[in-house]
C-alpha cells in the first residue's frame, strides 16, 4: 500500500510551511540566523534573493552567516535602522525541501527555528571556500634532456591528475630538484588548487550477491516507487542475518543509476564503529561513503559538508545529524536499525531522527527505508494502519538459521557466590573453545563494578554532581561518573569511617566478567568490548578484524558488539543478565530489552555453524524471555500494543516531558509549582508532577519532571504552546521541553 500521511504530520501537531517564493520588499529579506531566535530578522538588500540563499551579515557587532527566509519576519524596523546583507556566499541555496524541514522541526518539537538552523550549518568552515595548495600540472612540451628521472615524473602525470610536488616526487621516485627543474623548464607548471582531494563517486553499475527471492521481492517493491517517484515509508523487517542490507544496497544503487545527480542518505546508529558495514559498501560499491559523525577531523568534516551542499558527495552515511545536511537533490534516505534509542536527540534540539527521516522524505516526495530485525512498536502500527509499507525477511540468507534460545534460572542454577558465570554457560563455552568456536559475553554495563561500598560502615561511593552511584573502572584505577564524567581516583580507605581494605565491589561490569574469563580459561584469547575499553575509531576496526581473523575466542561486550556485527565462527552467545532492562518505570522498557536481547542473539550462528544462546535470568517467565525462546515476536509485541493502547501512551497517545532546571534547589521547586498551578485543564489532557525526577541532581543542577498525556485528537504543541509561552521562571532555571520522551530520567 502506498503511504499518504505518516503519523507525525496528524492535524494536532500544528507544523507550518515555509512560503515557496520570497522577494525583497522595499529592498528587505528576512534572514534566518543560527541563533536561539524563532523569527528571521530584516535586512537590505540592493537586489532579489531567493529563499535559501546563504548571506553573510552583522548581528549586533559580530558578522554571522544567515539564511535568506521567507516566513517567520517579526515587527518590520525602520528603513533607516537596517543593516545591509554584507554578502553573497558562494554556495548552492538550501533546498525548498529543507527550508520547510526547519520550519516543520521547529514547530513540531517546540524549538526556535534559528536552533533548528545551526543543526544544518553546524561546520562553520564548510561555508568558506576550501584552502588551497600549490599542485603540479603539465604546461608544455617535454625538454630536450629528459632522463629517466624526468621521465618517471612525467608518467607519474599522464593521467591528468595534478598533484603535490612533495606527493609527485614521492610517487615517481625522485628527489624535489628533479620537479622543481621540470616547472623551470616550462614542461611543468604549478596551480593553487583545492586542497581537499575529490569525493569518489560510488559505482551502481559493480554487481551485489544475488538476491533471495524475499529479498528480490522486496527490492522490487521499492524499486517500483523509485520509478513512479513521489514518497513512499517502507518498514523493511528481516530477523538477523536476512541480508536487509543487501536489500537496500540495491535501492541505493538504482538511485545513483537513475540519477546522475541523485544523493541518498543512510543512518545509522553508533556510525564510528560500524566498519563493517563501511567494508560492505566499499565492495559493493568501488569506494566508501562520506561519513558524518562526531569522529571525525575538522578537515574531514568540512569536506563532507561541502561536498554534500555542491551535489558532489552522492551517498552519505552518518549518525543522526547527518539528516540536516544541505543535500541539493535528496533521492533516498535510509534509517538502519530504526529502533534505536540513540537516534532520539536528547540535548539542544530535541528530536527523533527516524520520525524526521519520515519527514524529509515527504517533504522531499522520495522514498525513506526504515529497516529493523525489530521495529519499534510505533513504526509496527504505523505499517499495519497503512501508513507504511512493510516488507519481510523472514529466514537467514544462505545455509545459516537462527540459533536455539535456552534459559538458565540463576534462582537455581546461578553460579556460585563471587561467580557470575552459570555452570551451563561455562559449560556451553568449554565446548565452543574444544571446537575451536568463538563465544560472545553480553552484559550492558560499562566498567568492573556500578557500585563501591564499605562493609564496615556501609557508606557508599555517588557523584558530587549527580543522583548517581560511582562505577569502579579497575582497568585504569579510577571511580567515575557516566553521566557528568566526574572522576577520581580508587580510594584504598572509606571516606566515612577511615577503614583500610573493607571496600568492596558490588556487582560485576564487563571489565569483571573479563577478571572471570581469564581466571576460567587462562589459555583463551579474550577481549573485553566496550566504548571505554576502545581508543577510537581505528582501535575498534582492529579488535573487529581480530574477531573476524578468529583470533580472538572469546568476546566479553556491551551493547556495541550488537550492532550488525558478523563473525562467521561465533556460535555461543552468553547473555550474563537478561533482566538488567526490564528495571525501572521507562514505558519502553519490555520492547527495548527484547529488541536489544534479538539482536545480541543474532550475533550466533551467522554462517553454517549452528548457534546456541543462554540468558541468564531470574525470571524466565518474563514475556520478553518467553518471546526470545519461542521466536514469536507478533505475539510478544501484540501484547505491548494492548497495554499501550489501554493505557493511552504512544503511539496511541501523545507525551511530552517537561523538565525544570538550576543549580538552585528553591529556584527549581518554585517553578515546577509554578507550572502545576498554570497548567491548562483541558478535556483529554493528563498532567502529571511536579516530582523530583529519577536523576534529581544532574551535572550540577537539579531536576524536576512533569509529563504530559494527550489523546491523538489534540494538539500537544498547541496546549504547551500555550501555557509555557506566557510564563516567567525564575532566575537561572531553564525549562525543557521533550515531544515524544523515549528517556524518562
Amino acid at each position: 500500500m502506498v503511504a499518504t500521511t505518516p503519523s507525525l504530520f496528524a492535524p494536532e501537531t500544528e507544523v507550518g510551511d515555509a512560503p515557496a517564493a520570497a522577494r525583497p520588499d522595499d529592498g528587505r529579506v528576512g534572514v534566518l540566523l543560527p541563533l536561539p531566535f524563532d523569527q528571521a530578522f530584516d535586512y537590505a538588500s540592493d537586489r532579489p534573493l531567493a529563499p535559501g540563499t546563504l548571506v553573510r551579515v552583522t548581528f549586533g557587532r559580530q558578522p554571522r552567516v544567515g539564511v535568506v527566509w521567507a516566513g517567520r519576519r517579526g515587527t518590520p524596523p525602520p528603513a533607516a535602522k537596517l543593516k545591509p546583507v554584507d554578502a553573497v556566499l558562494d554556495l548552492p541555496p538550501l533546498s525548498d525541501e529543507l527550508c520547510r524541514l526547519v520550519e516543520r522541526t521547529a514547530d513540531y518539537t517546540l524549538s526556535p527555528a534559528g536552533a533548528v538552523l545551526r543543526m544544518v550549518l553546524s561546520c562553520p568552515a564548510g561555508l568558506s571556500p576550501p584552502p588551497t595548495r600549490a599542485h603540479v600540472v603539465r604546461a608544455g612540451p617535454a625538454p630536450d634532456r629528459l632522463t629517466d628521472a624526468r621521465r618517471r615524473v612525467l608518467d607519474r602525470l599522464a593521467d591528468g591528475l595534478p598533484r603535490v610536488p612533495a606527493d609527485l616526487a614521492r610517487e615517481a621516485g625522485v628527489s624535489d630538484g628533479v620537479v622543481r627543474g621540470l616547472v623551470d623548464a616550462g614542461t611543468l607548471a604549478l596551480e593553487d588548487l583545492d586542497r581537499d582531494p575529490p569525493l569518489a563517486r560510488p559505482d551502481p553499475a559493480t554487481p551485489g550477491p544475488a538476491l533471495n527471492p524475499e529479498q528480490h521481492d522486496a527490492f522490487q517493491a521499492i524499486a517500483r516507487r523509485q520509478t513512479a517517484g513521489g514518497f513512499e515509508a517502507f518498514l523493511l523487517e528481516g530477523v538477523t542475518g536476512s541480508g536487509k542490507t543487501e536489500v537496500y544496497f540495491e535501492a541505493i544503487a538504482r538511485a545513483l543509476a537513475d540519477d546522475a545527480d541523485a544523493q541518498v542518505a543512510v543512518l545509522l546508529p553508533e556510525i564510528a564503529l560500524t566498519l563493517q558495514w563501511l567494508d560492505r559498501f566499499a565492495r559493493r560499491f568501488g569506494c566508501a561513503p562520506v561519513q558524518w559523525h562526531s569522529g571525525l577531523t575538522a578537515a574531514a568534516r568540512r569536506q563532507a559538508w561541502r561536498g554534500v551542499a555542491e551535489g558532489r558527495a552522492r551517498v552519505v552515511v552518518g549518525a543522526r545529524s547527518a539528516l540536516f545536511l544541505p543535500y541539493r537533490r535528496l533521492k533516498l534516505i535510509v534509517v538502519d536499525e530504526e529502533h534505536d534509542p540513540s537516534f532520539k536527540q536528547e540535548d539542544g534540539v530535541l528530536y527523533h531522527a527516524r520520525d524526521m527521516a519520515v519527514m524529509r522524505a515527504s517533504l522531499a516526495q522520495t522514498p525513506v527505508i526504515l529497516a529493523s530485525a525489530t521495529p519499534s512498536l510505533e513504526s509496527r502500527v504505523n505499517a499495519r494502519q497503512g501508513r507504511y509499507t512493510h516488507l519481510r525477511l523472514t529466514e537467514r540468507h544462505g545455509a545459516a538459521v537462527l540459533p536455539a534460545v535456552e534459559t538458565v534460572d540463576m534462582r537455581t542454577d546461578g553460579p556460585k557466590p563471587g561467580r557470575w558465570l552459570a555452570p551451563a554457560l561455562v559449560a556451553a563455552i568449554d565446548g565452543a573453545l574444544d571446537r575451536g568456536e568463538q563465544s560472545l559475553l553480553f552484559l550492558n554495563r560499562r566498567g568492573y563494578a556500578p557500585l563501591t561500598l564499605c562493609r564496615q560502615c556501609g557508606a557508599r561511593y555517588e557523584c558530587p554532581n549527580c543522583t548517581a552511584w560511582l562505577v569502579e573502572h579497575r582497568y585504569r584505577g579510577r571511580l567515575e561518573c557516566h553521566h557528568c564524567g566526574h572522576s577520581m581516583p580508587t580510594p584504598d580507605r572509606c571516606f566515612e569511617c577511615g577503614a583500610e581494605g573493607e571496600l568492596v565491589a558490588c556487582g560485576p561490569g564487563v571489565e569483571r566478567l573479563g577478571d572471570e574469563v581469564a581466571e576460567r580459561w587462562p589459555g583463551a584469547r579474550a577481549v573485553v568490548l566496550a566504548s571505554d575499553t576502545l581508543t577510537g575509531p581505528d582501535d575498534a576496526a582492529r579488535v573487529v578484524a581480530r574477531i573476524e581473523a578468529s583470533q580472538v575466542d572469546i568476546v566479553v561486550g556491551t551493547q556495541l558488539i550488537t550492532k550488525g556485527y558478523h563473525f562467521p565462527a561465533l556460535t555461543v552467545v552468553g547473555v550474563v543478565d537478561a533482566d538488567l532492562g526490564l528495571k525501572g518505570g521507562d514505558l519502553r522498557a519490555a520492547e527495548r530489552t527484547y529488541q536489544q536481547l534479538v539482536q545480541v542473539a543474532g550475533r550466533a550462528g551467522r554462517a553454517d555453524r549452528e548457534g546456541a544462546v543462554y540468558l541468564q535470568t531470574y525470571d524466565p517467565a518474563h514475556p520478553v524471555t518467553r518471546a526470545l525462546i519461542t521466536g514469536d515476536k507478533d505475539r510478544f509485541m501484540d501484547l505491548e500494543e494492548e497495554a499501550r493502547a489501554r493505557a493511552g501512551m504512544p503511539p496511541f497517545g501523545r507525551l511530552a516531558g517537561l523538565v525544570v532546571e538550576g543549580p538552585d534547589l528553591a529556584g527549581v521547586v518554585e517553578a515546577g509549582r509554578l507550572l502545576a498551578r498554570t497548567a491548562p485543564r483541558v478535556e483529554g489532557a493528563a498532567i502529571y508532577g511536579p516530582v523530583p525526577a529519577p536523576l534529581a541532581r544532574l551535572r550540577g543542577r537539579h531536576r524536576h519532571r512533569l509529563l504530559v498525556q494527550t489523546g491523538r485528537d489534540l494538539s500537544i504543541q498547541r496546549l504547551l504552546r500555550a501555557w509555557i509561552e506566557p510564563l516567567k521562571l525564575p532566575p537561572k532555571v531553564r525549562l525543557k521541553v521533550d515531544i515524544d520522551p523515549i528517556s524518562f530520567l
